[in-house]
């Protein structure tokens, strides 16, 4: 931890010392929460977000914030290693050509609708997600756009691993725009302190509204994790298709915009992560760099002042236009060439994704010691993008 801020009701705990002055104002509202629970941990991948900062934990007692999970429900990454050792700079390159066929980026989603083993059970009786289902079925298996890729990488173990940062593409969308909105007409309904420009309408658990949209939540979140997993499935097709049959362990699997029932300090709370990493003692999970950048599979040491959290990536230090303003293409390029990476920079438009655009991973990493430990560390070999 670098710092703590004792100004407001409740401690801010900050694990960087370079945090935006729009983001430590989004902390601090958060630490006056009526209803926030002991203090705010912020991680040190940690930028300004919508209503609560992006690497950041909230725990609430008695109710349920929408917006504190975010509209990208259940977004997180897979990472599964396989048996192969080394895959030629060619091969990778017809790889990542099949996989375009199987995997569609960006805003495209499948002709049909895919095979509903991969869709979870019980969507009949969520209301949102079951408005949401038909057009879920196209999407799942799909990597949406953003900071969403798909990687190969070289880890330090000897092994070629595959790492995966998608979410619940429209189905958490809508479902987290839906009860947001509910959110913010009762907190307006009832004259709540927490105002709407705050962004952080909140729902009590005793309503209605809070039971269902926990239960549409954990839908999107199962939603999520099956949409990783049949890109994995995919992805793992188009390698095998140029390099042939090879064994994978099983996939490693981490949320970081979700809300979970946990014990912290002798108490049930609910707590919030919006991008941020559960990180329980000896739980494994994945750090990822920037595009270019090295990523890292850790395990969690179980720190109670972060909630048993650390971050989820490297974090943004430039705004999408702001990057595309000011970074050189042609430098941001050089840079990824360099290192033999294959790489999605193309066009001005690309540089919001650029190594540039964010954060060094090797100080985030370094600020938070304390919160996980390196298990294996994996070197960029190639990407994909939406």
């Amino acid at each position: 931890m670098k710092k703590v801020i004792s100004t407001e009701r409740k401690p801010i705990k900050l694990w960087l010392t370079d945090l935006e002055d729009g983001a430590l104002a989004q902390a601090k509202n958060l630490a006056n929460l009526p209803f926030a629970f002991k203090h705010i941990p912020i991680m040190p991948d940690s930028h300004q977000g919508y209503g609560m900062p992006i690497g950041s934990i909230l725990a609430t007692k008695g109710v349920v914030v929408p917006n504190a999970v975010g509209v990208d429900i259940g977004c997180g990454m897979c990472a599964m290693r396989t048996s192969l050792e080394d895959v030629s700079k060619e091969a990778l390159k017809k790889t990542l050509s099949i996989a375009r066929q199987l995997i569609p980026l960006g805003f495209n989603c499948h002709d049909e609708a895919q095979d509903e083993k991969w869709m979870p059970e019980g969507y009949e009786n969520l209301e949102i997600v079951a408005q949401a289902y038909e057009k879920g079925t196209r999407q799942v298996g799909t990597l949406g756009g953003g900071n969403h890729f798909i990687e190969l990488q070289k880890g330090s173990d000897g092994y070629i691993w595959i790492m995966i940062h998608s979410g619940s593409r429209a189905l958490g969308y809508t479902v987290a725009k839906h009860y947001n909105k509910l959110a913010i007409a009762l907190n307006e309904r009832y004259h709540s302190v927490v105002t709407k420009k705050m962004e952080l309408a909140f729902l009590p658990l005793s309503t209605q509204e809070a039971k269902d949209y926990i239960k549409e939540m954990d839908y999107c979140i199962e939603y999520a994790l099956a949409n990783r997993k049949l890109m994995m499935t995919r992805m793992a097709e188009a390698l095998e298709a140029v390099v042939g049959t090879f064994e994978c362990d099983e996939i490693i699997n981490k949320s970081h915009n979700f809300a979970a029932w946990e014990n912290h300090f002798g108490e049930e709370v609910l707590v919030h992560r919006k991008g941020a990493t559960r990180a329980y003692k000896d739980e494994l999970g994945m750090i990822p760099g920037s595009q270019g950048t090295n990523s890292y599979i850790v395990k969690g040491l179980g720190n109670p002042d972060s909630f048993m959290s650390c971050s989820h990536g490297a974090g943004r230090k430039l705004g999408r236009k702001q990057a595309q303003r000011e970074l050189n293409l042609a430098h941001e390029i050089e840079l990824l060439n360099k290192k033999g990476v294959i790489h999605a920079i193309r066009h001005a438009s690309d540089l919001d994704e650029a190594t540039g655009a964010y954060k060094d991973i090797d100080i985030v990493m370094e600020n938070q010691k304390d919160l996980a430990e390196v298990f294996v560390e994996l070197s960029p070999l190639a990407v994909l993008k939406g």
